[in-house]
């Protein structure tokens, strides 16, 4: 797999928020454990600590939009499909994320995230804004599917005392491993989350993978990128895909239209505005069917 240099941090960082890195085949399969690598290298905390600030203060300058299709996957069961929206940009230092996502039977589930060290959301529920505590950033967008907030925010970037375990490889590529260890266990049961691994390239300190970590050292969810496309001479994700490692359900997130360079109202982003539906540009380029 090839990494071209054009592909900056700051557009992979949006991968996973939508995130991530690497053009792979639609029908690409989940990376098996990777093998290590000559460890001589690897970076002490003090530089874990630098690469950490780089790749959390990167970003897409200015506002940008997504249309996308959540595809969930059950190991058992049929396919089903979900339409969304996303508009995101950055306030005030942190990186902000509007979702709208139109369920099965027509309901629009609307959230509003906000990440950095004091990482909030916000969601509309029963025609009253109310606030995401805790746990309930693991619960799916929308019933049915494997991708939550917490898996756009990533709060786990923010968790101090990141470390490197080590070199290793993911999609053929050397990435240093980061563990980000929870200040304390977020959730109960299976799904509960203790820590985070996420794999950064060496080269471009771009996040290739994510697993969430249960209390008993167990990968309870993996996140990675699928494909990449080119739009205005920017890297967009195509597709994502999150895994449900207890289950084996999987949710595929496919970006359908996209438009750059917008402004949008700092009101959009607040989270009395949920009550209405955001603003649709009039010009998008469409990436997929």
């Amino acid at each position: 797999m090839e990494l071209s240099a054009a592909l900056a941090p700051a557009l992979i960082r949006r991968a996973f928020c939508f995130v991530l890195i690497s053009a792979l085949s639609a029908e690409a399969a989940a990376p098996a454990a990777p093998p290590e690598l000559a460890q001589i290298a690897k970076p002490d905390d003090a530089e874990a600590a630098r690469l950490v600030e780089q790749f959390r203060s990167a970003g897409v300058a200015g506002d940008f939009y997504l249309e996308f299709q959540l595809r969930a996957l059950p190991r058992r069961g049929e396919e089903r499909s979900y339409s969304g929206k996303l508009w995101g940009g950055r306030r005030a230092g942190a990186q902000v994320f509007r979702v709208e996502v139109t369920d099965a039977a027509g309901a629009v589930h609307r959230l509003l995230l906000r990440n950095g060290a004091h990482a909030r959301a916000w969601r509309w529920a029963e025609g009253r804004v109310v606030t995401l505590e805790g746990r309930d950033g693991l619960a799916p967008l929308v019933p049915g599917t494997d991708i939550s907030a917490f898996d756009l925010q990533m709060p786990f970037l923010h968790w101090p005392g990141a470390t490197v375990e080590r070199i290793t490889r993911v999609w053929g590529r050397p990435a240093n491993a980061f563990l980000f260890r929870a200040p304390e266990v977020i959730g109960e049961g299976e799904s509960a989350v203790a820590a985070v691994r996420a794999y950064l390239d060496t080269q471009f300190n771009a996040l290739m993978q994510t697993e969430l970590i249960g209390p008993a050292g167990r990968v309870i969810k993996t996140s990675y990128l699928v494909s990449l496309k080119k739009v205005e001479e920017q890297q967009v994700p195509r597709q994502m895909d999150y895994r449900n490692e207890i289950t084996r359900d999987k949710t595929r997130l496919d970006v359908n239209a996209v438009a750059l360079n917008a402004a949008w109202p700092a009101t959009l982003f607040e989270p009395e505005a949920l009550g209405e539906p955001g603003p649709v540009p009039g010009r998008l380029n469409r990436i997929g069917p």
